[in-house]
């Protein structure tokens, strides 16, 4: 069964999509209060979809059930992460996009943006797959065991630009980890525009306005 989501449409017959998953213990309605903050009155129509992650015991959580995209194993940044975990949320992120070309939004406008867990997801999808994407927006996240998924990428991966940003005082992901992302991102030859904030895990509005000025190059291209 298809994820339920929380949607928010900016306009009658949206012409762009953008697909955001939720950080680890939140839910669809988590990031659905930003879009009047970050929309721009010129922009074309956009169906935002948050869809809620599955709820399941995390190990370093001792085991309480919370929504989460795969289960985090250890604090080790190379292994925290559930691999079968997260291969399963790429099939349900797949389907997501698949449902929103056949309501009539072509690959090539819809964007995937994830925070954190969503993040990860995200990122990880990005190297699996080969049809046309408008971009991806990554915030406060990583992508799990770098080095395994830059030789696991599949040889006609699309290269789509990438948005990163990240809180310098970020005490759930440090701003290394996500730096160091970005860099094995950048060697895989996806265009990444990276930027830090004096912040902790979350949002704020000078991100928020940078994440406007890069959406706004998307729809002009």
């Amino acid at each position: 069964m298809m994820l339920d989501t929380v949607e928010n449409e900016t306009g009658a017959d949206p012409q762009w999509s953008v697909l955001w998953l939720h950080g680890l213990g939140a839910d669809g309605h988590d990031f659905a209060p930003i879009v009047p903050e970050l929309v721009r009155p010129h922009w074309p129509a956009i169906r935002f979809v948050f869809p809620h992650a599955p709820v399941q015991p995390i190990t370093i959580n001792n085991g309480v059930p919370m929504r989460a995209w795969y289960d985090i194993v250890s604090m080790d940044f190379r292994s925290r992460a559930d691999s079968a975990g997260v291969e399963a949320s790429i099939v349900e992120l797949e389907l997501l996009i698949e449902r929103e070309i056949a309501r009539g939004i072509p690959a090539e406008r819809i964007l995937l943006a994830g925070f954190s867990q969503g993040g990860a997801v995200i990122l990880s999808a990005l190297l699996r797959r080969t049809r046309p994407l408008a971009g991806l927006i990554a915030l406060s996240t990583y992508l799990p065991d770098p080095a395994k998924a830059a030789t696991a990428r599949v040889a006609d991966a699309i290269s789509v630009p990438v948005f990163m940003a990240h809180g310098t005082q970020d005490p759930v992901i440090p701003v290394a980890i996500a730096e160091h992302t970005a860099q094995t991102l950048g060697a895989l030859g996806l265009p990444v525009e990276w930027h830090t904030y004096t912040m902790a895990h979350q949002v704020c509005a000078e991100e928020l306005h940078a994440l406007g000025e890069w959406l706004e190059a998307r729809f002009a291209a």
